[in-house]
């Protein structure tokens, strides 16, 4: 018996617990209902207040984020332009003074 891949990691080791299927890689767990749902609506990206962003966007960071790898931080209130969305846990790519990011749109707000 197969099931469909975690919907958050796309791992293939999904299994079936009752009611809901769960991910044992990233322990995300989802109904087959919401997951055909989401196949069929396409992925939503929604920043912290739930509102829907697109390409081209301009967000404002609602805190301070390290930055992984350095020692650098990105202050709160930062403005980023022209944001593009990605599949993945880091949905949001960008430049925030000319270097390439990553980050993850719970942390931003449509400006």
């Amino acid at each position: 018996m197969s099931f469909p891949a975690c919907p958050q990691c796309a791992s293939e080791l999904t299994y079936h617990d009752g009611t809901q299927l769960v991910c044992p890689e990233c322990a995300h767990e989802w109904t087959e209902e919401g997951n055909a749902e989401a196949a069929a609506s396409g992925h939503q990206v929604r920043d912290a207040n739930g509102t829907p962003l697109q390409d081209g966007d301009t967000v404002v960071l609602i805190k301070d984020l390290k930055v992984k790898g350095s020692s650098t931080v990105i202050k709160q209130g930062t403005k980023v332009k022209n944001i593009r969305l990605q599949d993945g846990d880091h949905d949001i790519s960008c430049k925030i003074n000319g270097t390439g990011m990553n980050l993850k749109s719970e942390f931003v707000k449509k400006a």
